[in-house]
């Protein structure tokens, strides 16, 4: 059983993921924190699994919660919450340690995978939030240092294929159906490009992937 926080300030957001939840059998709704600070506690508290993270709240936000969440259990995986046009929270919250964005609106059956992926260790994420976050990291200037100096040095040909269709938001299940492999593959060839390329998750990857012109068109 995945057990799931969730925090919002929106009551109706809290409410409509509980009826969500109530109706699948392997998650349960473990605790609802109408603000930052609540989640904080009740992260120590029930140490859930999976914890849905509003960015914008009032008093203690999203990020700042993240943040302390993540100081104390390293481990949680938090998904941000995010709306159509809060594009400026997406950068400090994946700083602050968030492993995926969802948009509030993403149809229920997507929430519901993404946070079965998040539980498995990946990173779900809306496309459109991903698509918004690359396009300003394309359009920002590239970091120096060691790390994206020579940011695809010992990569092979199947993972820079890997790394394209990351870049194009395809979960592992997709692109194990695209390129004829088995799941368990993909996420060694992930794990692969993460420490070869210095980027800690796969949203850095999918940017990265942009930017060395890898994503297929």
């Amino acid at each position: 059983m995945i057990r799931v926080l969730v925090a919002d300030d929106q009551q109706l957001v809290r409410m409509g993921l509980r009826m969500l939840f109530e109706q699948s059998p392997d998650i349960e709704l473990s605790g609802e924190a109408p603000g930052g600070a609540e989640a904080v506690r009740l992260a120590a508290g029930l140490a859930p699994d999976v914890i849905l993270m509003d960015l914008r709240m009032p008093g203690t936000d999203g990020i700042t919660a993240t943040r302390r969440i993540l100081a104390d259990r390293p481990g949680a995986r938090i998904v941000a919450l995010t709306t159509f046009d809060d594009d400026e929270h997406l950068y400090p919250a994946l700083a602050a340690g968030a492993c995926g964005f969802l948009v509030k609106d993403t149809p229920p059956g997507e929430i519901l995978d993404a946070v079965r992926r998040a539980a498995r260790g990946e990173a779900p994420f809306s496309r459109d939030a991903l698509a918004r976050l690359v396009d300003r990291a394309v359009r920002a200037p590239v970091s120096s240092g060691p790390a994206s100096s020579r940011p695809l040095a010992g990569v092979t040909g199947r993972e820079r294929e890997v790394l394209g269709l990351i870049g194009a938001g395809l979960s592992n299940k997709e692109i194990a159906d695209r390129l004829h492999l088995g799941v368990t593959t993909v996420k060694t060839h992930v794990a692969s490009l993460m420490a070869k390329t210095g980027r800690s998750n796969r949203i850095r990857l999918a940017i990265l992937a942009v930017h060395s012109g890898v994503v297929p068109d």
